[in-house]
């Protein structure tokens, strides 16, 4: 250990010179990226972070430091030292009797200083959507598509890129999370009304947070106690026409000036049974969640503290409502059951040690346990998993234009698993424990040309217990020539580890015959981007356009194989070519004050090799179109907001053949669109909201293959493309206590 702070010691030793340094956030404590600051009276002035920071230099005669942002009020402060550190709260508009707000915060927004092709989607964007979890945050978003994995459990996944959620790297508040057992159901760990703000990045990424992003990481920000603005109390009440119930709150407590915390409480049940298309089979499953949160902070002018705990019960069961089909009243009605117990606390420690250069060293902890006992029918899948996380890193500028990030790693996963996967009872249960320990080290450098230019390359050397040592590369060029256009590229490497029943064991909802390689590769993939980002003025307002694509290329790669044998699920190692590429164009444009208008259109071409043949990968569309509409009345009162989303046909898992020589299913699927909608009213202090999901009233025909035999050699679930119940309508109300 002594010889990491001396090393430490050593890195301080570097160029000094007058910086004030700060954050701009908005009253709710979001950061706000793209502020302008500046100094009063001269040309000398820059622009904040994608984490709202702002560093610049402090000119001798200049003591008057101005920070502005369309929408907001401006803030002017007076800095008399050299070296000063602020923290600038920016108010939306001016005070109303009514409301508060008189022109609209972006909800999501581009990066633009970041040298990643990121966006934030901010509160103001969940908001316009039930948001009840993080599956259900990116209704409104063109990047990112969440599906069901299957008709029975209710489980979804994150498409980024057209490759499925496990090759996005989920982080909560820059910690790796969900992981392994909890990445099929995770999307509903999170709960809606917690959020802060959620950053989405693709492709490749930064080296500091692992090795596992392959086509982008995605990161929540919860409420935080310490924000200076933050309400005493806030909750939210919602009920859907499915039977849905929801009731959020968090409560916020200031001890002193340094010491903060807050309560985070959920509570859903969704426990009626529904059956809309009569095939004895629950639509959606029954659901009862317990949440929880509860976190502290301090926080003094050089060192900054957090920790907290977290705990979750639920309850997921589904399957048959009644005996029907060739079934007879002494069989067993086919029943999920899956109960789930998870645990988490994590600790932040962070120490500015030269103000001057923005030198500081981290130190972020994390442990998890997650409890799953899972019946499918007669299968068995039980599974603790215990993960420990930890990251000590360094930073520092190197001068005007250079900085530098190091920092150690070490992450601990194991799995005790106990399973049956088939329907014979007289069958033995397999005991299985797995472990992985993977200690590591990285070195980031970022050049920074007056924001004009900015080159950041990444390297950094794991040893995983499995399979020994690899090397991440990664690299990243941002080029501005203009306050008009942007451009980016990227590329890099990225592994992942692969625990294929934890993480896919909602695939035992078939009769499918589960088969597993021996020695099945650690995953490894390129991939390349490019992103071309135009903001053109337009009748006195900003068109917005951003252009893309990316590649992922895998050199291993563990493949779902359920093209082979129809009555078979093989998890192999890549024999052949597998990659996926992704074209996507947007554009936004607010026509006029207080309305909003973007529309997407993103191509895929995703193919794996399977048996020796190269084929379109099952259960991915070739193509999705969206556009989406937000208006807010001038004083604030009402906000008006829809998306439309248009889904392409993509290609079905080879079918095989019935008694009477037809197919079991259509060997592609077609396209379908989905109509969402949402009315707010705001009043002082809360707000009323009603809604509506795909109002198309599209429902996939017969999600379940042969749903009258679930004892059968047909049975299947996972042949999901699209949604399994038809429109949705829901109330809900927001509430906020401020101080």
């Amino acid at each position: 250990m002594k010889y990491i702070y001396l090393m430490l010691f050593m890195m301080t030793a570097n160029f000094t010179y007058a910086q004030v340094r700060g954050t701009v956030k908005d009253k709710q404590g979001e950061p706000i990226p793209g502020a302008n600051v500046f100094w009063m009276g001269t040309t000398s002035g820059v622009t904040s972070s994608a984490e709202g920071r702002f560093s610049i230099e402090k000119p001798a005669k200049s003591h008057m430091l101005v920070v502005s942002f369309i929408g907001f009020v401006n803030d002017t402060i007076h800095v008399e030292k050299k070296n000063a550190s602020i923290d600038v709260v920016l108010n939306e508009g001016v005070e109303l009797s009514e409301v508060n707000v008189v022109s609209r915060k972006l909800g999501t927004m581009k990066m633009r200083n970041s040298v990643m092709n990121q966006e934030m989607i901010s509160s103001t964007e969940l908001f316009r959507a039930a948001c009840c979890n993080l599956g259900e945050s990116f209704v409104t978003n063109p990047s990112v598509d969440v599906s069901y994995s299957d008709a029975a459990t209710g489980a979804k996944q994150i498409r980024l890129l057209g490759l499925s959620g496990t090759y996005v790297q989920m982080l909560t508040e820059n910690i790796p999370n969900y992981r392994g057992a909890a990445a099929p159901y995770a999307l509903g760990y999170v709960p809606g009304p917690w959020m802060q703000s959620i950053q989405v990045s693709k492709g490749t990424s930064s080296v500091k947070n692992g090795y596992e992003a392959i086509t982008g990481q995605i990161n929540v920000e919860f409420k935080k106690p310490q924000t200076p603005e933050a309400d005493i109390l806030t909750a939210n009440l919602y009920a859907d026409s499915d039977s849905r119930y929801e009731a959020n709150a968090d409560v916020l407590a200031k001890i002193n000036k340094n010491w903060s915390t807050m309560l985070l409480m959920h509570y859903e049940n969704q426990t009626k049974s529904h059956d809309s298309n009569n095939d004895g089979f629950l639509d959606l499953p029954k659901v009862e969640q317990y949440n929880f949160h509860n976190r502290w902070a301090y926080f003094n002018s050089r060192y900054e503290f957090q920790v907290g705990i977290k705990a979750l019960s639920e309850d997921r069961n589904s399957g048959q409502t009644l005996h029907g089909g060739n079934m007879s009243m002494t069989d067993d009605l086919y029943k999920i059951g899956i109960k789930t117990n998870r645990y988490e606390a994590y600790m932040k420690n962070a120490y500015l040690l030269n103000p001057e250069t923005n030198a500081n060293v981290a130190l972020m902890l994390s442990a998890s346990l997650h409890n799953q006992d899972a019946a499918y029918g007669r299968k068995l899948y039980d599974v603790d998993q215990s993960n420990f996380y930890a990251s000590l890193m360094y930073e520092t500028n190197l001068g005007k234009r250079h900085s530098l990030s190091t920092g150690l790693s070490f992450n601990y996963d194991s799995f005790d698993q106990n399973y049956r996967l088939t329907n014979q009872t007289d069958l033995p249960r397999t005991s299985r424990f797995v472990k992985e320990a993977v200690p590591g080290a990285y070195a980031q450098y970022t050049y920074n040309l007056d924001d004009k230019l900015v080159v950041m390359g990444g390297l950094r050397g794991d040893y995983s217990s499995e399979y020994g040592f690899f090397v991440t590369p990664r690299a990243h060029i941002k080029y501005n020539p203009n306050e008009i256009v942007h451009f980016r590229l990227s590329a890099g490497k990225g592994y992942r580890t692969n625990h294929v029943l934890a993480e896919n064991n909602y695939l035992l909802a078939s009769s499918r015959q589960v088969t597993i390689a021996n020695n099945l590769d650690q995953e490894e993939a390129w991939n390349y981007g490019a992103s071309v980002s135009t903001y053109i003025p337009l009748f006195g307002k900003t068109l917005n356009v951003n252009t893309e694509y990316y590649y992922t290329d895998f050199r291993n790669q563990v493949v779902v194989d359920m093209d082979s044998n129809p009555h078979e699920i093989a998890f192999t190692n890549l024999d052949g070519k597998s990659y996926s590429k992704a074209f996507q164009v947007e554009a936004s444009y607010p026509f006029f004050e207080g309305f909003t208008l973007l529309a997407a259109y993103r191509l895929t071409d995703a193919k794996t090799t399977y048996n020796g043949q190269l084929l379109e990968k099952p259960l991915t569309s070739k193509y999705k179109g969206l556009i989406t509409a937000s208006y807010q009345t001038p004083l604030g009162i009402w906000q008006f907001d829809t998306t439309l989303q248009l889904n392409g046909g993509g290609r079905m898992p080879n079918p095989y053949a019935l008694a009477d020589g037809s197919s079991s299913w259509s060997s592609r699927y077609g396209s379908f669109e989905q109509l969402s909608a949402q009315i707010t009213r705001y009043f002082r202090g809360w707000s009323l909201y009603v809604g509506a999901e795909n109002l198309t009233n599209f429902k996939q025909k017969n999600p379940i293959i042969a749903a009258t035999e679930p004892w059968g050699d047909n049975f299947d679930s996972t042949m999901i493309w699209g949604p399994v119940h038809g429109a949705k309508y829901y109330v809900g109300v927001r509430l906020n206590l401020s101080k």
